[in-house]
């Protein structure tokens, strides 16, 4: 008995599979270093914020109720003192400044919930249930009662409390429990009126900066890495689009789209092709985020030298040449064959999409085409396009429109209108026109209509 081994990928499909992973995960890898390193950046600013003695401060702000206390709902924190040493030295502290705007004796008091609860238990007094800053709104639960038993000050379950005229500051260091805060009068009075600052100590965030910044650095590098390997010519099977495409005739804008219905059309499934083509979506959302990161990078490197590096220019083209192979599989429906999971240019698939390598590009030109520039055809563009990732913000575009007429037709009389086609094929070939100028990959403005 013989046996056979399953067909495996030419070496040539492996390396160029393995170098778009390369490219994918390293345009990934360095997004996530960007976050790390602007994160990195943020805390280091937020650390030259704090006051001369470590703490991080709110803006004064009225408080004020007609009850005998205001307090807020228990805050419940964890054990401090398992936290690393290098953490519970920089960690741990509060203050809370109040003044009274009369020269009312005023109370300040850090206690367990619970026996905060069982002092004002039948005292009319105020909660605060909800409180954010900038600008300042509180929301309040009322309970009515009488006056407390006992001034605060006569209390003894406070684990730290201050009282007096003029400004009162309460630092207190956090202990495990749930714990609230109490504003009061000194002597137990009704109406309580302070204008209060909150702060907290958190020293270590310049620690946690630098380790941001170090680990968004190492993985800046390793992206870097991947990303020189996985766009890198090779003359033994990289993923490439080949070489310079010849000038384009006279009158045509060099960004190729070319589409071929091919009839006969089943009827019913273009009813389920946008599901069919989820695998491909999956992709592209990755193959998409690397495109945006190399076009960054291309960016840097016409503005310096006038050229649009090749390795990235042609894998940013794969990744347009992919999407409109499903954009016109999935939405336009003009044929039933699935497209291939391919960044190189496919014949014989009835969908291609083509822009020559330009060998020079304006390094004036990249500073405004991308925001600037295209701004009249974005315009136009966001009206009528449908396709996977330039949609309406407000509802289908007229290219989702017409296909669903198109699909609608072809359900019925197993005929796809030519016109349609013909006038989607258009739309498109507008579309990416401009995708392509955004993304800096020609010079040429692009002209405002729809055939070649």
């Amino acid at each position: 008995m013989t046996t056979t081994t399953p067909p495996t990928a030419p070496p040539d499909q492996r390396r160029g599979l393995g170098k778009i992973l390369l490219t994918v995960f390293g345009s990934v890898g360095a997004l996530l270093a960007l976050a790390l390193l602007v994160a990195a950046a943020a805390l280091g600013i937020a650390h030259t914020q704090r006051d001369a003695d470590g703490f991080f401060t709110t803006s004064t702000e009225p408080h004020e109720t007609t009850s005998y206390a205001l307090t807020h709902e228990g805050v419940r924190i964890g054990d401090v003192s398992e936290l690393p040493d290098w953490v519970d030295d920089r960690f741990g502290a509060v203050r809370i400044r109040a003044t009274s705007p009369d020269g009312t004796p005023l109370f300040v008091g850090v206690a367990r919930t619970a026996a905060v609860e069982r002092y004002l238990a039948g005292v009319a007094h105020e909660q605060v249930t909800d409180f954010e800053l900038g600008p300042r709104r509180s929301e309040t639960r009322f309970s009515g009662g009488d006056a407390p038993r006992n001034a605060p000050t006569e209390e003894a379950f406070w684990a730290a409390s201050v009282s007096g005229i003029g400004t009162q500051t309460l630092d207190w260091e956090l202990e495990k429990g749930t714990w609230s805060l109490v504003l009061m009068n000194a002597d137990g009075s009704r109406a309580v009126a302070a204008n209060v600052e909150l702060g907290a100590r958190v020293g270590f965030l310049s620690v946690v900066a630098l380790i941001l910044a170090v680990l968004g650095a190492l993985i800046a590098v390793a992206s870097a890495a991947m990303i020189v390997l996985g766009v890198r010519r090779r003359g033994d099977g990289g993923v490439t689009a080949g070489p310079a495409t010849p000038a384009s005739p006279r009158g045509t804008y060099p960004v190729a789209l070319e589409a071929r219905l091919e009839e006969p059309l089943s009827r019913w499934r273009w009813l389920v092709k946008w599901l069919l083509g989820i695998p491909h979506y999956v992709v592209l959302a990755f193959l998409w985020a690397a495109f945006v990161v190399l076009t960054v990078v291309a960016f840097f490197g016409i503005l310096v030298t006038g050229r649009y590096p090749r390795p990235l220019f042609d894998f940013n083209v794969g990744v347009l040449r992919w999407t409109w192979r499903v954009a016109y599989y999935a939405f336009t429906l003009g044929t039933d064959r699935y497209p291939p999971f391919s960044l190189a240019p496919e014949a014989d698939y009835p969908a291609t999409l083509d822009i020559p390598y330009p060998e020079r590009l304006s390094r004036r030109l990249v500073l405004v085409k991308s925001w600037l520039l295209a701004i009249p055809h974005l315009l136009i563009v966001g009206i009528f396009s449908g396709s996977v990732f330039w949609a309406s913000s407000d509802g289908p575009g007229l290219t989702a429109i017409l296909a669903l007429v198109a699909g609608a037709v072809l359900l019925f009389t197993a005929r796809y209108p030519r016109d349609v086609f013909d006038l989607l094929v258009g739309l498109n070939r507008w579309t990416w026109r401009v995708v392509a100028y955004v993304a800096l990959m020609r010079d040429e403005y692009p002209p405002f209509r729809l055939a070649r």
